[in-house]
This record gives structure tokens, C-alpha cells and sequence, in this order.
């Protein structure tokens, strides 16, 4: 439970450390690695991520879409196979990522209209507004995505011993 708790806040910190940057972040790639190595137990340091952020910035109206958001992620994921070769896991990793951040606003944006009154078309007029952050958001989830094959490895090693 202890390193499930850690890792949450390394995804934690690394999101306070890049923020700097809109939307740019290595929490994919975390994610990506942690449910690779750990499969269903991923969910705890993401859970531990989402928690924190909540205690940190505020149990706000932001926050209700953090908790299935990043579940996504992870069940997309989930569906790599356990002993896929290396190539397959540098692939579909990097796809997941990149299909992540272009569906993040989309997930998101239902529970916005929901919370603040949107109509459908304020809906997709956020999404419009949002489309250069979603593009820093793909560009830096595959520049992450790149580094998922070689911290797995470090991890499924670390794992077995």
C-alpha cells in the first residue's frame, strides 16, 4: 500500500512540477506504466493522484470529472495484453496516450454544460476555446508516451525482483 501511495504522489508532484506548461504533463505515461506493471492495483495511485489533487486545489466542481477520466486511461490500457511484445506495448501505449488527451475535453465537457447551465452549443463552444490546449495536451502526452517502454521495463524488473 505504501508504494501505491507513493507513486500517486510522484504522479501528483510531477503534475505541480509541469504546470507551468498548460495541459502538459507526464500523468499518461505514469498512468500507462503503472497499469502495464500492476494491471488492476493501478487504480490506487490514481485514485491517490485524484484525491490529492482534491485536497490540495479544492473538492470544486472541476474536480467530479477527475474521478472517471483517468479511469479511462487506465481501462484503455488494461487492454494490452499482459506479455505484449515490446513493440506492441511502445504502440498501442503511445495511441492510448495520444486518444486520451484528444478525449479528455470531450469527456470532460458534458459534466461542464451539466454544472454551469451550458446548452449544447456552449458546450461545443468550449471545446472550441479549448482546442489549443488540447493540442499542447496530445503534443505532451506523446513526447511522454515515448518514455512508457523504457521506465516499464525499468518497473517489470524492479517487480520481479
Amino acid at each position: 500500500m505504501i508504494l501505491f501511495t507513493m507513486l500517486g504522489v510522484i504522479m501528483f508532484l510531477s503534475k505541480l512540477i509541469m504546470e507551468s506548461i498548460p495541459n502538459v504533463h507526464p500523468l499518461a505515461m505514469f498512468i500507462t506504466v503503472f497499469t502495464l506493471v500492476y494491471r488492476v492495483r493501478a487504480l490506487i495511485p490514481i485514485y491517490v493522484y485524484v484525491f490529492l489533487n482534491g485536497i490540495i486545489a479544492g473538492f470544486d466542481l472541476w474536480w467530479v470529472p477527475y474521478t472517471y477520466i483517468w479511469a479511462v486511461l487506465w481501462l484503455l490500457v488494461m487492454l494490452i495484453p499482459k506479455n505484449a511484445s515490446d513493440k506492441v506495448v511502445a504502440i498501442m501505449s503511445t495511441v492510448f496516450c495520444a486518444l486520451h488527451a484528444i478525449l479528455f475535453s470531450i469527456m470532460y465537457a458534458p459534466f461542464q454544460a451539466l454544472a454551469f447551465g451550458l446548452n449544447f452549443e456552449g458546450m461545443i463552444s468550449w471545446l472550441i476555446v479549448g482546442i489549443p490546449y488540447d493540442i499542447f495536451h496530445l503534443c505532451g502526452n506523446i513526447v511522454m508516451s515515448l518514455l512508457v517502454l523504457p521506465l516499464y521495463k525499468v518497473m517489470k524488473k524492479l517487480e520481479k525482483e
